[in-house]
């Protein structure tokens, strides 16, 4: 059921898509097993149509090839909104180091704004480019692809806990996650990390899971339990999963949320490096406390519960 590279596991998803009751149990625990060991894997027959992800790639390169004054007017503007341009160095994922050094476009579910005072209306909305008409429809279309994609992870998830089907689905239908679109450009020739620089700095995601396709330039870490750095290496066809802080605090450390980040391998020192990355987010009133089954006398709950949207203002905040 799964294989290894670099010994972070390939689970093969189609038999939970479409198998029997049988062998959606055996890819469930093989998430189970992997998010416990590693809280990563690649997953394979994923579901998410190649030519949506193409299309994705050419929309994002497109982007990132535009005026840097162009991208400044679209700038993130709030953690509440969490959406727009960020500019390279302008977030620090590791608050200890420099900035990062890569840059990145952030869009969220499209909503209803209609009942939200007018003044905060520019902080609720994405921000569009408008020399790419296109772009909104390819951003928006890649969020719901992602957004049926994750839902299916969330209920072998909850299969693999011997939770209802639907129990962390249910907790995500408000659907607050953030589509990301990631460059990080090419450095100078000579150029020599100053005080820790990367491309992104060491740190765990925020929320629930997160779903990260790669194109073929690597440079993406994952600390091991024994505290080595092992390069996830693109693999054609899969897409990256890992768990995030909530879901390790859901479950009680049964499925961890590993450090990661992005080097800056000297042979890709030329190279543009693009990703796209979804981050799930459960809703922000949603609360987040100790599966029931994830505890006992001699593993009590590790941490109080927590809300959702508190945990990731607290972190968001930390992090410009």
């Amino acid at each position: 059921m799964a294989t290894t590279v670099s010994t972070i596991p390939v689970i093969d998803f189609g038999p939970f898509l479409t198998g029997d009751t049988a062998a959606r149990k055996a890819v469930a625990a093989a998430m189970r097993q992997a998010s416990q060991d590693w809280g990563f894997f690649y997953l394979s027959n994923h579901g998410m149509p190649d030519e949506l992800l193409v299309r994705s790639f050419q929309a994002s390169r497109a982007f990132f090839a535009l005026p840097e004054a162009h991208k400044r007017e679209l700038a993130w503007q709030s953690a509440s909104s969490n959406r727009g341009y960020v500019a390279v160095r302008r977030e620090r994922l590791n608050p200890n180091k420099p900035g990062d050094l890569k840059e990145a476009f952030n869009v969220g579910r499209e909503e209803d704004l209609s009942h939200i005072p007018a003044a905060e209306r520019p902080y609720r909305e994405n921000r569009w480019p408008s020399e790419q008409p296109q772009f909104r429809d390819t951003a928006l279309a890649l969020f719901e692809g992602c957004v049926t994609a994750a839902n299916r992870v969330l209920e072998a998830f909850a299969l693999a806990l011997d939770l209802p089907q639907q129990f962390f689905v249910d907790s995500h239908d408000q659907q607050h996650h953030t589509l990301r679109l990631l460059r990080y450009p090419p450095l100078p020739a000579g150029f020599q990390p100053q005080n820790g620089e990367s491309r992104a700095g060491s740190h765990t995601d925020y929320g629930s899971i997160t779903l990260l396709f790669q194109d073929a330039v690597g440079g993406l870490e994952v600390r091991t339990r024994d505290g080595r750095w092992v390069q996830a290496t693109p693999i054609p066809g899969t897409v990256v999963i890992n768990t995030g802080d909530l879901m390790q605090r859901w479950t009680n450390h049964v499925f961890c949320s590993t450090p990661h980040r992005v080097a800056v391998p000297k042979e890709h020192l030329t190279k543009d490096r693009y990703s796209i990355a979804f981050f799930c987010h459960p809703n922000d009133e949603a609360e987040i406390r100790c599966i029931e089954s994830c505890s006992d006398a001699k593993n009590p709950p590790r941490y109080p519960p927590i809300t959702a949207g508190q945990y990731l203002m607290e972190r968001l905040n930390a992090t410009y």
